[in-house]
């Protein structure tokens, strides 16, 4: 009798805790799940991420409720990228983020299945993540940080003007840096001053290329470059010291360090991208043919600190018309 009365107990238990399984992963699926691949940690790129993160709440997914977030960062290593693109496909998410165009780029090498958005990626069709940016074609959409570029220059030239030569920096191993310094030449030789250029492959190399040009030029140019970008609190430090004015391709890169931009805010990118992807996830819409989107609102940002200490005034800084 008292083994029966076990049994019992014991099957009810198994019962219960089956019901129990059952209600979790009718749950789990109402959770839809999302892989972020970030290329490395800076300002621009992790304001980025929030942007997208609110972007997918305003859409309705918000973690801690219906989404999951898996977030890996490969800290500009290509080895990593390979290894947590493939990491975060074999979890089979409904939706996958690449935050900067190598991890865009691993991404779409692991699956061309799931689909992709992409923030800070500055050309999605140079970068061969999408056939056209009006009809995007494959498993990949998002938004390009594509910045003004001449804006950018005639800042940089009406706060010098009488600039006889301007440096620009960037790591030529980075694409999406490569395009915007070539445009960024183009404007200033189109302006009639001399263009000086340095490259740096890492950080550990940042300073060195930033006194040269520092000691050569009458003013700098750096494009959103992740580089660069991440080693901002030393480019400020020297051109502070040397009273360079320089102008950035992100605002972030302005607040770490530089003088002025008219730029993109990459949160309000990040947010854009979140709430493509959000309709993704809906099922209101597929990649394929997603047009790419370019950022909804562009600002004129100056550091006052920095202004006041290469002896300008910040209200005199204006945005280019």
């Amino acid at each position: 009798m008292k083994k029966t009365v076990l049994a019992g107990i014991g099957l009810v238990s198994l019962l219960m805790l089956g019901a129990c399984g059952n209600k979790d992963a009718a749950s789990d699926d109402n959770v839809k799940h999302v892989g972020v691949l970030q290329l490395v940690q800076h300002a621009s790129l992790d304001n980025a991420y929030e942007g997208f993160k609110e972007g997918l709440a305003e859409g309705g997914y918000k973690e801690d409720d219906n989404l999951k977030i898996e977030y890996q960062n490969a800290q500009n290593n290509q080895d990593n990228l390979k290894s947590m693109s493939e990491k975060l496909v074999k979890e089979e998410p409904d939706l996958l983020l690449g935050i900067a165009t190598p991890a865009a780029q691993s991404l779409l090498n692991a699956t061309t299945e799931i689909p992709i958005t992409v923030t800070a990626v500055t050309d999605l069709e140079e970068a061969k993540l999408v056939k056209s940016d009006k009809a995007p074609g494959g498993n990949v959409t998002g938004t390009t940080d594509m910045v003004p570029i001449d804006k950018q220059i005639d800042l940089l030239l009406s706060i010098v003007p009488d600039a006889k030569s301007i440096g620009i920096m960037y790591n030529a191993g980075e694409a999406n840096s490569k395009i915007q310094a070539d445009l960024a030449e183009k404007a200033l030789k189109k302006a009639g001053v001399e263009v000086k250029i340095k490259t740096a492959n890492t950080t550990n190399d940042v300073q060195q290329v930033t006194e040269s040009l520092a000691n050569e030029t009458d003013g700098i140019y750096v494009p959103t470059d992740n580089t660069f970008a991440s080693a901002a609190a030393v480019i400020g430090d020297v051109v502070k010291e040397k009273k360079i004015p320089l102008v950035a391709g992100s605002t972030e890169q302005i607040d770490d360090g530089g003088l002025a931009t008219v730029g993109i805010d990459y949160k309000s990118l990040g947010k854009q991208t979140g709430k493509m992807a959000a309709k993704i996830l809906d099922g209101d819409a597929k990649p394929e043919d997603t047009p790419v989107e370019s950022a909804d609102t562009l600002k004129l940002v100056v550091n006052k600190d920095m202004a006041e200490a290469l002896g300008i005034d910040p209200d005199s800084i204006k945005e280019p018309k």
